[in-house]
């Protein structure tokens, strides 16, 4: 015989002890000096409405550790919070004719109580929402002391424009292989904008150094990859029209066998060295690079294509003259936008030029020697000599590149240099929301940071959104006009909001003492005892961005004295 108390019953027994364990502060967690804590950190969810089993199984584990960390004697902190922002809220408020502001926060409220289900040992008093101002105003004054300190900068660079909804898009409203607008379906385009940055790349070195994390390896092995260091020399090439492009070269002991030379398409210096008779080509031949993704130009089966641009430029170690073409496999954002090409020793660059007959010069041989003419790249550089070459010839390539290197900056031909893969993060966004950048455009005063003591920089909760897709910020007078804070005279804020990674860049050191009121972002005191987070739990495909992200804006943070 069965009776009530024979069977589980959940809808009763958990409500009740999840409010005595919320009205006793079971899992509240407070500074205790006289036990060793331990920060348990899981990666915050996205508001999308609901939550789906992706979420517990990431949290069941972290909060299992949490709890065992616990039962030992530690001091455990478990926080949790929603990373609010973002493009997916604000298309969803388009579509639904809805604030996002009231989209986000009724799905925030939903999956609270989803999670609250879950029974999980979350301390709720430390939970943080980034789309409120108590949290982005801290994610503003981040930004301000990263542009004191010369880390935040605005610059030209290549965005996706619509040419219909005349707008820049961001990169998930790209679709399909043909890369068409998700709105309109017109095809899109790379068009220069003014758009700001973080200088990542100034902590390239330092975030190579994973000695003090302990990671799986696959995760240090996909960072190494992303920031990819190369050493190398940086080599000046004499152009026609008594200009100069350096290159970057991993293989400056292959100068000899540079038989022409590739800019990518986008290069400043292609409209200055394009003559006439191949302008029409180069045009065109552009515009077909700019329709493609990065991924798809450094496709490694993609067929090489390029355009000569009919002007020559000098190699400096032999005087020889060399042409100049634009191709797409080249990226501006590598090395110089430039390369030396090596067909006989580089894959690349032989098929490009047994395509257009091209010279192939042999300047690294094994011991045996190499039978010409070439059917493929001789690739084994490390383990051959330098033949062909100069002064050099007969040198083992392994020390060539030392040697020639030297014997470069000797002759003012060129330099030592290390490369990054890494570039600086681009954190612009033509899109409302967002955080608003603290930033104002005065006529007399040029570029001026907001005053700390008017942030937050709020977002107006009345801006029209509009089909076209551009920043309903551009469009609300009472958000643009402003008055200068340095001559009082009337100016224009910056209407870019900051990319959503910026939220999870520092949301970590937010759950220490939620939306506070001093100072700085934290409370110092919680900061002490708390700090460095000891477990961080979340998906792999996290590993080349936020993962790089938040690494980096610790270290700044460091420099600016937070941590």
């Amino acid at each position: 015989m069965t009776t009530k108390y024979d069977r589980y019953q959940p809808h009763k027994i958990e409500p009740y002890w999840r409010e005595r364990w919320a009205e006793t502060g079971l899992y509240r967690s407070v500074i205790k000096k006289d036990k060793p804590k331990f920060y348990a950190l899981t990666m915050l969810p996205y508001p999308s409405g609901d939550l789906h089993i992706g979420h517990w199984y990431a949290m069941a584990p972290s909060d299992a550790r949490a709890r065992f960390m616990r039962m030992n004697g530690y001091n455990v902190l478990f926080p949790i919070g929603f990373d609010a922002f973002g493009l997916p809220a604000e298309n969803a408020a388009i579509k639904r004719n809805i604030h996002p502001q009231k989209w986000t926060m009724e799905n925030v409220r939903r999956m609270r109580e989803q999670l609250k289900s879950m029974g999980a040992i979350f301390d709720w008093e430390r939970e943080v929402v980034t789309c409120l101002p108590g949290f982005y105003k801290w994610s503003q004054w981040l930004f301000l002391k990263f542009y004191e300190k010369g880390l935040a900068y605005k610059k030209l660079s290549p965005v996706d424009f619509c040419p219909t909804c005349n707008t820049t898009l961001a990169r998930e409203q790209v679709w399909g292989e043909d890369r068409h607008c998700e709105r309109c379906q017109t095809p899109v385009v790379k068009k220069e904008l003014e758009q700001w940055f973080l200088k990542i790349t100034d902590y390239a070195e330092e975030l190579l150094d994973f000695s003090k994390i302990d990671w799986p390896e696959r995760v240090v092995s996909m960072q190494r990859n992303w920031i990819g260091k190369s050493e190398g020399a940086e080599v000046n090439f004499p152009l026609d029209n008594g200009e100069t492009v350096t290159v970057f070269t991993t293989r400056p002991d292959t100068l000899w066998g540079v038989t022409f030379m590739v800019l990518a398409p986008e290069h400043p210096l292609v409209e200055k060295l394009t003559t006439v008779e191949y302008r029409e080509q180069v045009k065109a031949y552009q515009y077909q690079a700019s329709r493609q993704s990065e991924i798809e130009r450094l496709a490694v089966d993609k067929e090489k294509t390029g355009v000569f641009t009919g002007s020559y430029a000098t190699n400096p170690v032999n005087g020889e003259k060399i042409p100049v073409w634009i191709a797409d496999y080249v990226m501006m954002g590598y090395g110089t936008g430039a390369i030396m090409a090596v067909p006989a020793h580089d894959d690349r660059d032989f098929a490009f030029a047994r395509k257009y007959n091209l010279p192939v010069k042999v300047v690294i041989a094994p011991a045996e020697g190499l039978t010409e003419p070439l059917t493929q790249a001789y690739t084994e550089v490390e383990q051959g000599k330098m033949v062909n070459s100069g002064p050099f010839s007969g040198l083992p390539a392994a020390e060539g590149k030392a040697k020639v290197t030297s014997w470069l900056a000797e002759q003012g031909l060129g330099r030592k240099a290390v490369n990054y893969r890494l570039r600086d993060w681009l954190i612009s966004r033509q899109r409302y929301w967002g955080t608003p950048i603290p930033i104002i455009y005065c006529e007399k005063c040029g570029t001026v940071p907001v005053p700390e003591k008017d942030l937050p920089v709020l977002l107006p909760e009345d801006a029209e959104f509009r089909p076209t897709g551009e920043s309903p910020l551009k469009h609300h007078e009472a958000f643009l006009h402003t008055t200068c804070p340095r001559c009082g005279g009337p100016a224009l804020r910056e209407t870019d909001t900051m990319d959503t990674f910026i939220c999870s860049s520092w949301y970590q050191y937010a759950y220490l003492s939620p939306y506070y009121q001093g100072p700085t972002p934290f409370d110092p005191e919680e900061a002490e005892y708390w700090l460095p987070v000891d477990l961080y739990t979340g998906g792999i495909e996290h590993a080349c961005m936020h993962l790089i992200y938040t690494r980096f804006f610790t270290k700044a943070m460091r420099d600016l004295g937070l941590v």
